[in-house]
């Protein structure tokens, strides 16, 4: 099973555009920011293109380990240890019964819906539980990340 490389970046790119609607001012961006305590002139202090270049590069990481969790054959590629030229006939019948089933945008969302909502919604309030964080900037985080795993998800599931 090859590793869609494109596929990986372009889901990681989706974060940012996800980013620039959803924390809008228009949008959550008020509230997210009165939220964390920050202000329009805290702004100006950010190096943005170090920002946004980290981001890439973690969303890159969530996308990698997310293909895991969306495309269901990478698990028959675990269960031979990750080597298919030493699995027995049957993971080969396995794969030409079961290669491409599941892989559309649809299915990747979903489960980039369940990573976010048993996963990171989790993680996110109990972080904001410990740095003092309003449940409104629980929900404005969470489900930022949620949507973002939905798009990504659907992005590789559906190109790999």
């Amino acid at each position: 099973m090859e590793i869609n490389w494109i596929a990986l970046l372009l889901a990681a790119v989706s974060t940012l555009v996800v980013g620039f609607i959803w924390y809008n001012p228009k949008v959550f961006g008020t509230i997210w920011m009165k939220e964390a305590g920050i202000s329009h002139e805290d702004g100006k202090d950010f190096n943005m293109i170090k920002i946004f270049g980290l981001s890439i590069v973690y969303a890159f990481l969530i996308s990698f380990v997310l293909q895991m969790c969306v495309i269901h054959q990478f698990g028959a590629l675990g269960m031979v240890g990750g080597d298919p030229s030493i699995a027995k006939p049957s993971y080969a019948a396995f794969m030409a019964d079961y290669g491409t089933a599941f892989r559309s945008f649809k299915h990747g969302a979903l489960h980039g819906f369940m990573m976010g909502l048993f996963m990171i919604f989790p993680v996110i309030g109990t972080g904001a539980l410990y740095e003092r964080r309003s449940f409104k900037y629980v929900m404005v985080t969470s489900g930022f990340w949620m949507v973002c795993f939905m798009i990504m998800g659907g992005i590789i599931c559906m190109m790999q």
